[in-house]
């Protein structure tokens, strides 16, 4: 293996473990508090996994689908999930994530970047209050 497959490879497995650790840090914190973990993944992805923004907000959908299935079925099993109470915001959240990814396509990156952050401030003020 010359020089040059050898940086090649070793920056996959630093990717590979920079990629790893955000699913993780998304995992964590669906788990601790039932959901969220975009908002943890999606600056690990832009930032240190280095996917562009647009990519990095799609790519976090794609990958909080099934760590918010396996949180609700651990609550579920638990005795801590009340189905009839969440199918009115599922119909809903349905609804809302289709025109979101409507409205996503034809949306600004800075508008986009704006309204994440405006979301995280927000999510974080009512976390403190």
């Amino acid at each position: 293996m010359g020089r040059k497959e050898g940086c090649a490879l070793k920056e996959n497995k630093s990717k590979a473990l920079w990629y790893a650790l955000a699913g993780a840090a998304a995992g964590v914190v669906n788990g601790f508090f039932g959901g969220g973990g975009g908002m943890a993944l999606v600056p690990l992805l832009a930032g240190k996994c280095g996917l562009d923004q647009r990519r990095a907000f799609a790519t976090s959908v794609a990958i909080i689908a099934p760590l918010c299935a396996l949180s609700a079925a651990i609550y579920y099993f638990r005795g801590e999930l009340d189905l009839a109470a969440a199918l009115p915001y599922l119909a809903g959240g349905l609804i809302g994530g289709w025109v979101g990814g409507r409205v996503f396509q034809k949306m600004s990156m800075v508008w986009l970047r704006r309204g994440f952050a405006l979301l995280l401030l927000y999510g974080g003020v009512r976390a403190f209050l």
